[in-house]
Order: structure tokens, then C-alpha cells, then sequence
């Protein structure tokens, strides 16, 4: 899926979650897992946690048109996660070796 942020693209490889994904997300999966594409008929502004996610992630909130409209790095056992802005697709990228470019691509070659 190509996203765009900051006038560029990017491609992030993803899994497209069907209704049961939508529940559990990463929930006790490990960092290694596949990158994951929620998709929302219409505007949404739900909220998420990371209960049993035992690792960060990258929430990457977009509207219809892929644009990103938010991103935030979440932490272990969050109760609450949330865009300020309502988006339509939530993409959650584990913390891993594999995402290396698209970690950088969002905040560079800072530490999280």
C-alpha cells in the first residue's frame, strides 16, 4: 500500500485485517508479525489499545486517500491510543528490523 506523508510516498507491505483482526489487531502476536491495514467505511475517530501487545508498534492513521493524517509509536499495555483527527485506515507497523525504512521514513534517525 503506498501512503503519502510530508509531499512523499512511501510503500509499506501490509496484511488487510477482515472483521476477528479488526478485534484482536497485534494482540499476542510477536514484533515479527506482518504489518497490518484496518479499513473503516466511513470517517472514523475509534480509539485503540495495546493491551497483550508486548511490543511497540507505529500507528499510522490515513484518510481515503491514503494520505496520512497522524502517526504516533505506541507503547506496550496503552489503554487508550488515539488520532486527534478522524482518519479512515489505521496501519499498525511492529517495531522490527523488517520496518527499519519505514521507521525512519516517519521520524528518521532518531531513537523511539
Amino acid at each position: 500500500m503506498i501512503i503519502k506523508y510530508d509531499n512523499k510516498k512511501i510503500n509499506i507491505p501490509i496484511k488487510k485485517v477482515l472483521f476477528f483482526g479488526k478485534i484482536s489487531g497485534l494482540t499476542f502476536k510477536n514484533k515479527e508479525t506482518k504489518n497490518l491495514l484496518f479499513e473503516f467505511k466511513k470517517e472514523t475517530n475509534m480509539k485503540i489499545h495495546s493491551f497483550f501487545v508486548f511490543f511497540p508498534f507505529l500507528a499510522i492513521w490515513t484518510n481515503q486517500k491514503n494520505e496520512v493524517v497522524e502517526f504516533k509509536f505506541v507503547k506496550p499495555f496503552n489503554p487508550v491510543i488515539k488520532s486527534k483527527k478522524p482518519f479512515q485506515k489505521l496501519i499498525e507497523v511492529p517495531l522490527n528490523s523488517k520496518n527499519k525504512k519505514i521507521i525512519d521514513y516517519f521520524v528518521g534517525k532518531r531513537k523511539v
